[in-house]
């Protein structure tokens, strides 16, 4: 369906811009800011006459609220004085670890502005004047027309991805009158809805998909693929009934268990022109996938001077890997010969183990990992913990058999994962085509609402 354009355009003076309606004008943010305020941080709470404030943990990248659990401060009289939050205010991310959150906006509604809040030093507060609505300006700044002016902005002036208040204040906005604001407004609240409910369904599915490997996973290296198979009781709490002809035993009893280390940093030549691949939790993004089985690059590489002077050691390729911290019970096969850090643990197979069955049996264990993992910033599996896991062992033939089928049936299921993905990205894309076309004027909605609310 093609939308309609305005009758007359004129050029707006800015390249990336292009040509904007005859009758709009195009400005600087500031001179639509009634306020520019940097956020507050205060005292450590006492549990007396508390305050909630807000960081930018509390937003999402696509300028929604997470409220889990705002920080409790101590603040003076004067600072909840100038930074509490009123409806209409917009909060931007000013500073973060990633660059993908520098710039994401949050509208305060009438929900938030009943916290009675105030916010972070790490965002930056804008008041609008009666120049442009909030929720038109919160579906500006979440789109690309100012996130691209905020990066360009931020790296131009401090080489670095952080913004403040004078950079956000520059960026260049198309303004309509307040009645034509109100009209995209509409008209993007019920198109974006429509994207969003249909965005929601794809991640319900991808979620509803990922279940489903899970479980296939688990119940064919629990149950094997014969549904007449004797059974007996494992003993194991996460492998229940198992084939009465599995063994049941520590899977350090069918692998050799091997740590790894991480040679020191103070020789340089341990880690200078090496050759040696060096899987550190920088790589572990490899095997977030769920579908990744082998790896073969690292980030790093470390000399083989850098192994015999500490615990690392050299593991050979059909290694199975385990990540059992921060990024905890990702695992995979090495591809090639590597070394890992102490955050991985490994088994090398004795010929009684297939390295993909055994992949597959750590796959499975998901809620067992979870249920071990201890620590509250960086959640970590201990080793007495690891020495202790348990598996059912088919004979070998079964193993490459499971193998061979969950191969097929995980590979189908990846499949509908990858369409799902795609079909987010492409959701994503045109939503926000259609908030820029409709907030520079390249389609014309005043008719398209009115006619809707007819």
């Amino acid at each position: 369906m093609s939308l309609p354009k305005y009758s007359e355009y004129k050029d707006s003076g800015v390249d990336w811009l292009g040509q904007v309606p005859a009758h709009w004008a195009v400005k600087r943010f500031k001179w639509l800011i009634e306020r520019n305020d940097g956020g507050v941080w205060g005292e450590d709470s006492d549990g007396e006459d508390d305050t909630f404030v807000l960081r930018s943990t509390e937003q999402t990248v696509d300028g929604r609220w997470k409220l889990d659990e705002p920080a409790r401060r101590k603040l003076t009289e004067s600072e909840t004085l100038s930074a509490t939050l009123d409806v209409g205010d917009l909060l931007i991310t000013k500073s973060s670890g990633s660059s993908l959150h520098i710039g994401k906006t949050t509208l305060v509604d009438q929900e938030i502005a009943a916290l009675s809040c105030c916010y972070s030093n790490f965002m930056q507060r804008i008041r609008l004047t009666n120049d442009l609505q909030p929720k038109l300006a919160w579906y500006v700044m979440n789109n690309d027309l100012a996130r691209i002016q905020f990066d360009l902005l931020s790296n131009s002036t401090t080489g670095l991805a952080n913004l403040n208040g004078s950079m956000i204040s520059e960026i260049l906005l198309p303004v309509a009158s307040r009645e034509e604001q109100a009209l995209i407004t509409t008209f993007l609240d019920r198109e974006t809805a429509k994207i969003d409910g249909l965005i929601a369904e794809q991640e319900k599915l991808l979620t509803l998909l990922a279940e489903k490997r899970q479980a296939t996973i688990s119940h064919a290296v629990t149950k094997g693929l014969n549904p007449d198979a004797p059974m007996k009781d494992s003993g194991v709490a996460w492998l229940g009934e198992v084939p009465a002809h599995w063994r049941i035993g520590k899977i350090q009893n069918f692998a050799k268990r091997e740590s790894g280390h991480t040679p020191s940093r103070g020789r340089p030549d341990w880690w200078e022109n090496c050759s040696i691949p060096w899987f550190s939790l920088a790589d572990v993004w490899q095997l977030r996938a769920g579908s990744v089985k082998y790896v073969y690059e690292t980030k790093e590489m470390v000399s083989e001077l850098g192994l015999r002077n500490s615990s690392a050691r050299l593991l050979p390729a059909g290694t199975v890997m385990l990540s059992r911290t921060a990024s905890v019970g990702y695992s995979a096969i090495m591809g090639r010969g590597m070394a890992t850090t102490q955050d991985f643990i490994n088994w090398v197979c004795k010929s009684s183990l297939v390295p993909e069955f055994l992949l597959y049996v750590l796959s499975g264990m998901r809620a067992e990992f979870d249920r071990l993992m201890m620590g509250s910033t960086h959640q970590t599996i201990y080793m007495p913990d690891i020495a202790k896991l348990m598996m059912g062992l088919p004979p070998i033939e079964e193993q490459i058999f499971i193998v061979s089928a969950l191969d097929a049936q995980t590979s189908s299921l990846d499949n509908l994962v990858i369409e799902a993905t795609r079909g987010i990205a492409l959701l994503k894309e045109r939503r926000s085509a259609l908030i820029s076309a409709a907030v520079t004027g390249k389609i014309d909605v005043r008719h398209l609402v009115e006619t809707e609310a007819a």
